[in-house]
């Protein structure tokens, strides 16, 4: 316990220290928070055009596929959030600086993974929160375990995210490479935009039992429709639990195999 609020204090403090950075230049940041309103707000309108020539997709009606849109948004939001100091990892790599996080007493993938939150998609979050929220009203699906199962899913999928996140930084310790993989990262997260469903296979069974996108972003948002069966929904668990599992072994061989800048 004492070590689990060490680690809380430790985050605070690197957290605090991101904020005061990325909030020096107030124009810039008002540039990027704008940007990423537009960017959501761009394939909304998308999604509305496309509805308002059918009334469904894939057996999907728009209010639907909104809340998934909604759903990806937030547990993108959040990963973004917590990671945002994976997309500085490949300079540490480089310069030799990812030494002086080894030698600290503290966790080094801790300090690379979570060493430092973003505060604009800090606030972007209340955003997507209220606006689930007012789908979900909206859909009718309102009921406890739908909630429930609800939440417990975007928990598994953050935990996949972070998974994710993990193996982007066992590659850059291992080919020094960080940038190229995020980003490849980030666009097979966006095919999560809409559900996993609409592709055809074998592509779909990829994304869903491969590359895990949709145990992330779609199954949530079908738990909360309830067109998930008990059966899939534990079945995401553990795939979620051998997944991190799997990158936390990525990790420790990166490790393993890292040679510092002073040997």
């Amino acid at each position: 316990m004492n070590s689990v609020k060490r680690y809380v204090r430790i985050w605070w403090k690197l957290t605090m220290s991101s904020f005061m950075i990325s909030l020096l230049s107030r124009f810039n940041a008002v540039v990027f928070f704008a940007g990423k309103f537009l960017r959501f707000l761009f394939f909304l309108v998308f999604l509305l055009t496309v509805f308002t020539r059918t009334e469904s997709l894939a057996g999907y009606t728009g209010s639907q596929m909104i809340f998934f849109y909604l759903s990806f948004n937030l547990i993108d939001t959040v990963t973004q959030l917590l990671f945002r100091e994976v997309y500085r990892f490949r300079p540490l790599i480089v310069s030799g600086d990812f030494d002086f996080a080894l030698v600290k007493p503290m966790s080094p993938l801790l300090r690379v993974l979570v060493g430092g939150a973003d505060p604009l998609d800090l606030g972007m979050l209340p955003f997507y929160i209220s606006a689930v929220i007012y789908m979900a009203g909206r859909l009718g699906y309102v009921s406890g375990i739908n909630i429930v199962f609800y939440v417990l899913l975007l928990v598994n999928g953050l935990i996949i995210s972070t998974g994710f996140h993990i193996l982007v930084l066992a590659l850059g310790i291992l080919a020094t490479e960080v940038d190229h993989a995020i980003m490849i990262f980030r666009d097979v997260i966006n095919m999560g935009r809409i559900p996993t469903d609409l592709y055809h296979e074998p592509l779909r069974s990829v994304l869903t039992f491969v590359l895990p996108v949709g145990l992330m972003m779609t199954f949530p948002a079908k738990a909360f429709m309830g067109l998930l069966s008990p059966w899939m929904i534990l079945f995401s668990f553990v795939l979620g639990l051998l997944f991190i599992v799997l990158c936390l072994k990525a990790w420790r061989f990166a490790l393993s195999q890292y040679s510092s800048a002073s040997s």
